[in-house]
């Protein structure tokens, strides 16, 4: 795939979302691209930590709306003593992503955490207009594009009209369910090149932190069926913008094992403490 800049990357993997909701006349806002590239001004350094052995990584997270979206706000914090990014969201989405590079070889693990005050008593991530969730962990994958169905290949040359780049081959999501149990795969409603693999469900661990360490490689098998491709990009959202209610929670951070002497380097770079994440 041809590699894309930060702005381009996000406008591309919502259109997975945006464009067949236009085609269905339902479900998310109008499909555009944000009006103009973000201001540098509004990029913050964190604690969290995305390291990969070939070292082609960046050390700022970026707040993306969703077009036609309200912004879900996110912002640095520390939280029961941890670094953290709290999240909040009032009939809204948006994501916060960082673009990178590693390739299928160099896949291992990612940890993360996250706390969760209260589920969406209403959400369904398998229902399209209930398609919301307090926590969601986002990997973006490189793939063969040749695999398409003729509706996902429909959505990539629209997105390739509308935007210049394809849309992402894949993408994967950790998720928090009300009902269905860990390791349950569900499929989004509007196209299947965006899964979400439970990892987490109910409410017996609410109003505490839960750590998670994942396999990448066999997440992605068991989701999608095949080996992976390059990662090309992690992100976390909050959202609850179809069932128009209000949802809350802390994610830790979101690392990547350094497994190189450079890896390892930018890792030390960019764990400084955060200032602050500016919100829109």
């Amino acid at each position: 795939m041809t590699q894309v800049d930060g702005r381009q990357w996000w406008v591309v993997w919502c259109g997975g979302v945006v464009l067949l909701a236009l085609l269905q006349l339902a479900g998310c806002a109008s499909w555009m691209p944000p009006a103009a590239t973000p201001d540098p001004a509004k990029l913050s350094s964190t604690p969290w930590v995305v390291a990969s052995a070939s070292n082609r990584v960046t050390p700022d997270w970026r707040h993306y709306p969703f077009p036609g979206k309200k912004p879900s706000h996110f912002r640095y914090e520390r939280k029961d003593g941890r670094e953290a990014m709290a999240a909040t969201s009032n009939s809204s989405a948006s994501m916060v992503r960082q673009v990178l590079r590693v390739e299928p070889d160099e896949l291992a693990s990612v940890r993360f955490s996250w706390k969760v005050p209260e589920l969406i008593a209403q959400a369904d991530m398998a229902l399209r207009d209930a398609d919301d969730s307090p926590v969601r962990v986002v990997l973006v994958f490189e793939g063969d594009r040749s695999k398409f169905s003729s509706k996902n290949a429909m959505l990539s040359e629209l997105a390739r009209a509308l935007t210049g780049e394809e849309l992402p081959y894949a993408t994967l999501m950790y998720v928090w369910c009300n009902t269905r149990p860990p390791g349950t795969v569900i499929v989004n409603p509007r196209t299947d090149r965006i899964r979400k693999l439970v990892v987490e469900s109910g409410a017996g661990k609410l109003r505490q932190w839960v750590d998670y360490e994942r396999n990448i490689r066999a997440d992605y098998e068991k989701t999608f069926g095949e080996a992976p491709g390059a990662l090309v990009g992690i992100g976390i959202m909050t959202d609850s913008d179809n069932t128009r209610s209000n949802t809350a929670a802390w994610y830790g951070p979101v690392t990547l094992p350094a497994t190189s002497v450079n890896a390892a380097a930018a890792n030390a770079a960019l764990i400084a403490p955060a200032e602050r994440l500016l919100e829109r």
